[in-house]
């Protein structure tokens, strides 16, 4: 049944494509993203790990959350594109429609995956369908976004490709059966030439951080996810980030497995630790507020690597971030691309004045920052301090102490753009009067900023239950 999970939202990708009506063809993805919900549902109900082709797909606990926080944010998001597609009748909807449908598929397969060379196809089949959402508006400056994207993310995903020999050949010049399935490589891991496992490892970090976006492999994003409609900078940002991250995490636990996690938590915490500066730095006065949330995600995905690079009580933490990341980018995203709807500008100089002019989304915007930043009784508040609690507990003092200034100076360099945004006069030009906040395009967001409190104040037990599985999975296979 997991692989209903990459099937199901395939066909009706397929069936969007060939649909011929512009007008009810965004009505198949809240339909596909939903039936790719209630199966993973229903998988995650049955609690058993599923297996699939002598272990190349697996559906296990970390996978299961992975695929819990693609899935609501993909469905949540294909919930607002048939009122948002609606306002855009002058562009045709149906590339973009497929698009959607397919990464959802793709995203799916790249977490399944137990095999890495299936696991890297399944990444970079994630950039090419993801780039021609990019260039919806078909402008120059969403064909330079477009072309970063995938310029960067190949060259990445080639070092990535290269890096995957590397640890295949680990295994042969030890003497072992080459191999890229994940569980061979972990009961193979210390036995590995350690040579060429350091070598696939940096390799492997620095070619999916390109895809993911950490520092300094972070240049695209700002172009990509400044130029992409909102609902595609969301799944971008809470989606397909995740499935990257995903894919560093299984090759980082074979670099602990093998015993050279020192090695392997110096590197990710490293470049964790400089992703958020990075974030904070380019925040300051930042005039493009798309290209803000661009730098907020840099910032987040240096939260989880480094995380990942603590290990131990942090991994929950970690795990619970995922989540939490995907929702508050939810809300952050579509928000921002209906202020940019309503006053034809992503440029604070130009848009004042959200929360009078456009009542919902600059108040869901606002409170979204202040989420996504986290502060409380927001869930990333609760992730965040996991994460740096677990720091202080393994008594790393200077990296929980970069840890809080960074998210302090994104706090206060986010903030100042976000209040510019959101208060004082509304700024709105004439020609945009006509947008305002609807059902279609404000429930979804209203949906996801209830899932960030909720999850703030309340832990499901079944969510709880599920991650400390993970947690002790990922811990008991590194």
């Amino acid at each position: 049944m997991a692989l209903y999970l990459v099937i199901l939202p395939a066909l009706v990708g397929l069936a969007a494509l060939l649909a011929p009506s512009d007008r009810w063809r965004p009505w198949l993805l809240p339909i596909g993203s939903g039936l790719h919900l209630s199966c993973l549902a229903s998988l995650i109900r049955a609690g058993e790990t599923v297996s699939h082709f002598d272990g190349w797909l697996v559906l296990d606990a970390t996978a299961k959350v992975f695929l819990l926080a693609i899935s609501v944010l993909h469905f949540l998001c294909m919930l607002y594109a048939p009122g948002y597609l609606a306002l855009r009748r002058e562009r045709p909807n149906r590339i973009l429609c497929a698009c959607m449908l397919a990464s959802l598929a793709m995203m799916s397969l790249v977490v399944l995956s137990r095999h890495l060379g299936l696991m890297w196809v399944a990444v970079e089949a994630t950039t090419l369908v993801t780039a021609p959402s990019l260039y919806f508006n078909h402008n120059a400056r969403s064909l330079e976004a477009t072309w970063k994207y995938l310029l960067i993310c190949s060259v990445g995903i080639a070092l990535a490709l290269l890096g995957s020999f590397f640890l295949a050949y680990s295994a042969l010049h030890a003497g072992l059966k080459p191999t890229l399935l994940f569980d061979d490589l972990m009961a193979a891991a210390p036995d590995l030439s350690r040579p060429w496992l350091h070598a696939a490892f940096v390799l492997l970090v620095v070619g999916y951080g390109a895809k993911m976006g950490l520092s300094p492999m972070h240049a695209w994003k700002p172009d990509a996810y400044g130029e992409a409609p909102g609902m595609v900078g969301a799944i971008m940002a809470g989606g397909v980030t995740s499935c990257v991250f995903f894919a560093i995490l299984r090759v980082y636990q074979i670099a602990v497995r093998s015993g050279d996690g020192e090695f392997a938590s110096r590197t990710m915490t490293f470049l964790g630790l400089l992703s958020m500066l990075t974030a904070a730095v380019f925040m300051v006065r930042q005039r493009d507020f798309k290209r803000m949330l661009a730098y907020s995600s840099v910032e987040h995905m240096g939260i989880l690597a480094f995380g990942v690079g603590l290990g131990g009580a942090a991994i929950y933490g970690v795990l619970l971030h995922v989540i939490n990341n995907a929702l508050s980018k939810g809300v952050l995203f579509l928000s921002a691309g209906n202020i940019h709807r309503a006053y034809g500008s992503k440029l604070t100089e130009h848009v004042t004045g959200a929360m009078r002019g456009l009542p919902l989304s600059g108040s869901l915007f606002l409170v979204g920052f202040f989420a996504g930043c986290g502060s409380p009784p927001f869930s990333p508040f609760v992730s965040e301090f996991s994460i740096v609690a677990a720091a202080f507990r393994e008594r790393h003092f200077v990296g929980a102490a970069i840890f809080l200034a960074a998210l302090m100076a994104v706090f206060l360099g986010m903030g100042a753009t976000v209040l510019g945004i959101t208060l004082g006069k509304p700024s709105r030009s004439p020609q945009h009067d006509s947008f305002a906040d609807g059902v279609q395009t404000g429930a979804p967001i209203v949906l996801l900023m209830g899932l960030v409190l909720l999850l703030g104040m309340y832990l499901p037990p079944f969510l709880s239950d599920l991650l400390n599985q993970a947690a002790q999975s990922l811990a008991a296979n590194s």
